[in-house]
């Protein structure tokens, strides 16, 4: 009822096919009116509420308005004070609507809408900072798809009791935590993602609470649970309901499961509970998942020409491609099949694969609407991920475009350094890039100061810590000052990210000074899963 009152406000106020930004704190009023769009024929644009009392705009938000171009905003009861804070902003010319203010009354005008399986049901934007982003095309078709994925990699059923702390406006957190029980019938207990980030035991104790099936997270969160809980004050605890632990969205580590189940084997967790699985936003969530009960696998990385060739740490399996999904290893230069355990971009095929980039058509056609060299015809999802196959299973070793994941979300490289440039102006270059501390990846940022620059460190750093905290919500974990013309480029100019990234764990990048974080500081308190306020 109460989807069907937003639907019914929506369709007196907007046109079908029209974009609807959501702008909410973690809740049910984000899935009524997620929904709402769905029964209004619009398309939802996923986000979160913009900072109060913010020095400036929160670019990130502002960039998908401009990408968007949604006719409205829909959001809490606070919605209107946060406007007036965005005075200066693209939000601040379109119309909010506080959800909570919609009488339900409304839901007697709703009229269903003319939807086809090919209609898009939602943008989810993969990178809201840059000033470029990308609004990946969902159809209904491809949710339902990808929902039936899903359920049967994981041995879903009505009885599959699912625990969620995952921000609604990510993709694992909507499709994963949210849909996929709506589309079984099963139930779902969430919890916010600050009541997570403050207290991880909170999560486990709803697992345990709940006899929950399935729940999980990225990487860092299980590393996390490790770090801030003490095991002997969870003697009350059961885990063993726990089947499905999946565990995606960035990196998987062999060493963090180790840990989380070396530390709670006594409480009933078992580590073949753990779902190593691979997907991305451009392929709805899912593209590949260990099968259940089956132990995790690792294998070592095939030596890579084009990669670094620093020692390579075992690589997990993330299973065999869900169904209706073909995942092929292809080499970049020839366009043809990498062999058995090679190394290549992961490309993918299959009735998941969304619909392309909003707006960006030449783009959609270069990497949705791949073909391989003397192929059939069919076309591929190219996604910038290096792996390779052995024995029908996917290994992911790494990525070939400039993207760092940090605690399950994308942020791309330039988009961090456009924001550095802005806060300092005589950076002549800075570079961005993730190294692994501890098995987590961390930022560090490199700067190139012009000769002329008379700041130092203590006058840089706290303005680059603070823009990138806050336009990005990462921590810079390296601040590194280097001399004019250290930064490596190629013969026509272009930053070479790889190579000044191998210099820096080579430890022969020249640096005028540098500033690490207090790893105390830089492990999970200011975590980007917590609550934007």
């Amino acid at each position: 009822m109460r989807a069907r009152s937003i639907a019914a406000w929506l369709q007196a106020h907007a046109q079908p096919g029209d974009r609807v930004l959501l702008l909410f704190e973690p809740g049910l009023e984000y899935i009524a009116s997620f929904f709402g769009c769905v029964m209004a024929g619009m398309m939802a644009v996923p986000a979160y509420p913009p900072r109060q009392h913010a020095s400036r705009p929160d670019s990130r938000v502002e960039n998908i308005v401009r990408d968007a171009g949604p006719s409205v905003i829909l959001c809490s009861a606070a919605g209107p004070e946060r406007r007036a804070s965005c005075a200066s902003g693209e939000l601040s010319r379109l119309p909010w609507q506080g959800v909570e203010d919609l009488s339900s009354e409304l839901a007697c005008g709703w009229r269903p809408p003319q939807i086809t399986p090919d209609a898009i049901a939602f943008l989810q934007y993969t990178s809201g900072s840059t000033s470029a982003p990308r609004g990946v095309m969902v159809s209904h078709s491809n949710l339902i798809e990808n929902q039936r994925m899903i359920q049967e990699a994981c041995g879903h059923d009505a009885g599959s009791t699912f625990v969620g702390w995952l921000p609604l406006y990510h993709d694992m957190g909507l499709i994963g935590n949210v849909l996929q029980p709506l589309f079984i019938g099963a139930r779902c207990i969430l919890m916010s993602p600050s009541a997570f980030a403050q207290k991880p035991v909170r999560w486990l104790r709803a697992i345990s609470k709940f006899r929950a099936h399935t729940s999980g997270g990225p990487n860092f969160a299980y590393d996390h649970c490790v770090r801030r809980i003490n095991v002997d004050d969870c003697e009350d605890l059961d885990l063993s309901s726990w089947t499905v632990a999946f565990n995606g969205a960035e990196p998987v580590r062999a060493e963090t499961m180790d840990r989380f189940s070396e530390t709670f084997a006594p409480l009933g967790f078992r580590r073949n509970a753990f779902t190593p699985c691979y997907g991305l936003a451009e392929a709805t969530l899912i593209v590949s998942c260990k099968h259940r009960n089956a132990s995790v696998t690792t294998a070592p990385a095939p030596h890579d020409a084009e990669a670094d060739d620093r020692p390579r740490r075992s690589t997990v399996g993330c299973g065999p491609a869900v169904i209706d999904t073909e995942i092929a290893v292809v080499h970049v230069e020839t366009g043809e099949p990498c062999a058995e355990g090679q190394t290549g971009e992961i490309w993918i095929h299959g009735s998941g694969v969304a619909q392309g980039y909003w707006n960006r058509a030449a783009e959609s056609d270069e990497l949705f609407r791949a073909t391989m060299a003397n192929g059939d015809g069919r076309t591929f999802l190219r996604t910038g991920d290096r792996g390779f196959m052995r024995a029908g299973e996917l290994f992911v070793t790494g990525r070939l475009k400039d993207l760092i994941i940090i605690r399950g979300m994308n942020h791309h490289a330039e988009d961090i350094e456009w924001s550095v440039q802005q806060v300092v102006p005589a950076a002549r270059a800075v570079v961005a890039f993730a190294t692994e501390v501890e098995g987590a990846e961390k930022l560090v940022v490199v700067i190139e100061l012009e000769r002329s620059c008379r700041s130092g460190l203590s006058e840089i750093e706290p303005i680059v810590r603070r823009t990138v905290a806050e336009a990005h919500e990462v921590e810079v974990f390296g601040l590194l000052i280097v001399p004019l013309g250290v930064i490596p480029r190629t013969s026509s100019g272009k930053i070479q990210r790889r190579l000044c990234r191998r210099l820096y764990h080579d430890g022969e990048l020249e640096t005028v000074t540098s500033a690490f974080a207090a790893e105390a500081r830089s492990v999970a308190t200011a975590d980007i899963y917590s609550t934007v306020s």
